[in-house]
């Protein structure tokens, strides 16, 4: 089934009487300009001013939703996985790295508001790079190789829907930052999925790279 074939989707799963879906893995950014939509998606898709990953999602939602077909939060079922605050990975944290939180986290947040991207990399009080249509892993590379020992800070986006493009961290990032030279990574806590953290803890013990979780409301 490709990306857009709307009516297929909610046709099978009246076949199958479902009526609660969830969302989960990835749909690359790629995939946003490479839709193959049917009559449905088209219909969908010309009411939309504006194509985001966001405003997509949300009006596949609705169209789930007309047909009796609740889409559940991402989370479901993964709530162990959420970041707890506090230090979750590596050595802890040194006092810079509060510095950084507070100089880039509140920037951040108002990037992520305006459906730009939910990342950033800093170093010392400088934004190195911001995360825009490339995704997470891309802006690691090209701001952790400005300065080696840099800082990813990762949040959600203020009144972030759960049921879709919920903040994820993986083994895969961490793989990626230790080759960038990152030295720390903080995430937004019970608003971030800690996938594979057995193997997340390990590699950030291994690449001396901590890993630390904000509470929203002590950010």
């Amino acid at each position: 089934m490709r990306v857009g074939q709307l009516a297929r989707l909610i046709d099978f799963f009246k076949k199958e009487g479902v009526d609660r879906a969830i969302m989960a893995g990835q749909i690359t950014p790629g995939r946003l300009f490479d839709l193959r939509p049917d009559f449905k998606a088209l219909w969908l898709l010309a009411r939309l001013k504006e194509r985001n990953a966001e405003t997509l999602f949300g009006a596949v939602a609705d169209a789930l939703e007309a047909e009796g077909i609740r889409l559940l939060p991402a989370t479901t079922h993964l709530e162990r996985f959420l970041a707890r605050p506090g230090h979750v990975a590596g050595p802890k944290p040194h006092r810079r790295l509060q510095d950084e939180i507070d100089f880039g986290w509140s920037k951040l947040k108002q990037i992520a508001s305006m459906d730009i991207g939910q990342c950033l990399v800093l170093h010392k009080g400088t934004v190195l790079a911001v995360e825009g249509y490339d995704g997470t892993n891309a802006t690691i590379r090209r701001g952790g190789g400005l300065a080696p020992g840099a800082t990813l800070l990762k949040v959600s986006k203020p009144g972030q829907d759960m049921r879709f493009d919920v903040p994820v961290i993986g083994p895969d990032t961490i793989r990626v930052a230790a080759e960038s030279g990152i030295s720390a990574i903080v995430v937004e806590a019970e608003k971030t999925l800690l996938l594979g953290l057995d193997e997340i803890k390990e590699l950030a013990q291994k690449e001396k790279m901590t890993i630390f979780a904000v509470s929203p409301e002590g950010a």
